[in-house]
């Protein structure tokens, strides 16, 4: 049997409206796949939606780092990450270290809204 593929949903502070909207706008194509996310980036998302979004720590509180362990562990398998690239975020190292596992280990990232459905929406998610 096919293992569903899980998709990470995080999001910037000032980014969380963008990312919840976006996924209320994808919630049938989401509802295909295992979500998880930081924190409140899940929380809100879930609640908006009614997708189960398995929660991990808040982004500055290790939840990017969990999200990268998982990506290590091969079961991650697309991370949806709206940033925000004018505020410094005290955790700064972490989302680094995030984006560079991502990198490592050839997960598509997607960092805004564009890219995020073009990722989702592409044929090779179904595979």
């Amino acid at each position: 049997m096919k293992r569903k593929k899980t998709i990470a949903l995080i999001a910037h502070d000032n980014k969380k409206s963008d990312i919840v909207n976006w996924a209320l706008k994808n919630k049938e194509t989401l509802e295909n796949y295992e979500l998880c996310g930081t924190g409140t980036t899940a929380r809100l998302i879930g609640e908006a939606t009614d997708l189960k979004v398995k929660r991990y720590l808040s982004g500055p509180l290790g939840g990017d780092q969990q999200i990268g362990a998982k990506i290590a562990e091969k079961k991650i398998d697309m991370v949806v990450f709206f940033w925000d690239p004018l505020s410094a975020q005290p955790h700064d190292p972490d989302v680094k270290a995030l984006l560079r596992i991502a990198v490592v280990y050839d997960i598509p990232i997607a960092t805004n809204r564009a890219t995020a459905d073009y990722v989702i929406h592409s044929s090779y998610m179904e595979q």
